[in-house]
């Protein structure tokens, strides 16, 4: 029955026979006969078909509803299950995007890791789009990301944090002994960015033109796939940027790096968690996300080495 009921709910999803066949590899036949042994069951139409592919009559609407319950209860039972079998141990999908992967997550994983230690993450770090995909495909069970949030009926979304894009630049620059510069001193600069469709690109771009600068104005000279790529460059004396404050803290402190913050135009971006609204958080899940949203103990988690971080138990 649950074979069935997956076949069901992948048609219902891609709207298409062929393309489920594909994913699921099965044939075509195969498919078909399960869906129509579910209408005969049920004593009801579930699809409308057509030349360009399936649609849920009202049926297959209030079926599929019912189905997608079902299989998170089944998903919930295997993972309590799998938990038992393997002594107890908590296991968290976890998803991230690239500056809070590279600079946030690791430091978090580390105080768990000490604190919790009966405790397993597997996490993807990726772009917003798949993060916010795979937690609506309950494929991840959390998912942090930065900037803009796509909306969707099913994503819970919960800010935990404001990141502040800071201009970045070496100790030997003309601007380093002070604290702000205005947006008109900026294309006066060369400008090392991320590349095009990076978030924090994103962000930046649209909160200079908010604040009357055209970003097409800005003297970008070049243009990089990382934050540590950008990092190098600038550390060099190839140019500034503008990221996020929380990826150079620790050259700051080791005064590498001066920031310094745009007069009256400060751009912030909030850092976001993502949850599948069909589905409920483990204690394990709540104790991460409650975490996230203790900013006294963030902040210490986040300022910390590695090897102070057992100080904060």
């Amino acid at each position: 029955m649950e074979q069935h009921l997956l076949v069901f709910k992948d048609v219902a999803e891609t709207k298409n026979i062929t393309l489920s066949a594909k994913k699921l590899h099965m044939s075509q036949p195969s498919i078909s006969l399960q869906i129509q042994n579910l209408e005969n069951q049920y004593g009801a139409r579930f699809f409308d078909r057509t030349n360009k592919g399936v649609t849920l009559t009202k049926e297959g609407e209030i079926f599929y509803a019912h189905v997608r319950s079902v299989l998170d209860i089944l998903t919930s039972a295997k993972e309590q299950i799998n938990a038992l079998a393997k002594g107890q141990r908590g296991l968290i999908y976890l998803g991230a995007t690239l500056t809070i992967g590279e600079y946030i997550l690791p430091n978090i994983l580390a105080y768990l890791y000490k604190t919790h230690p009966d405790v397993d993450f597997k996490v993807k770090i990726a772009n917003t789009e798949s993060i916010s995909q795979d937690v609506l495909e309950k494929k991840l069970h959390i998912g942090l990301i930065e900037g803009p949030v796509p909306r969707h009926k099913d994503l819970n979304v919960e800010k935990f944090w404001e990141d502040e894009l800071v201009v970045v630049l070496p100790h030997s620059h003309s601007w380093a002994s002070r604290k702000s510069i205005t947006l008109a001193e900026l294309p006066h600069e060369r400008l090392v960015t991320r590349e095009e469709g990076s978030g924090t690109r994103k962000v930046m771009e649209m909160a200079l033109k908010e604040r009357g600068l055209d970003p097409e104005h800005l003297n970008v000279t070049m243009e990089l796939g990382s934050t540590h790529a950008i990092k190098q460059v600038v550390s060099a004396g190839l140019g500034i940027t503008i990221i996020s404050a929380l990826t150079v803290n620790r050259e700051v402190d080791q005064r590498l790096f001066k920031t310094l913050k745009i007069q009256d135009a400060p751009i912030y971006r909030p850092l976001s968690i993502l949850t599948n609204a069909q589905t409920n958080q483990t204690k394990d899940e709540r104790l991460l996300i409650n975490l996230l949203h203790d900013h006294r103990l963030l902040s210490d988690i986040l300022s910390k080495e590695f090897s102070e971080l057992e100080e904060l138990e």
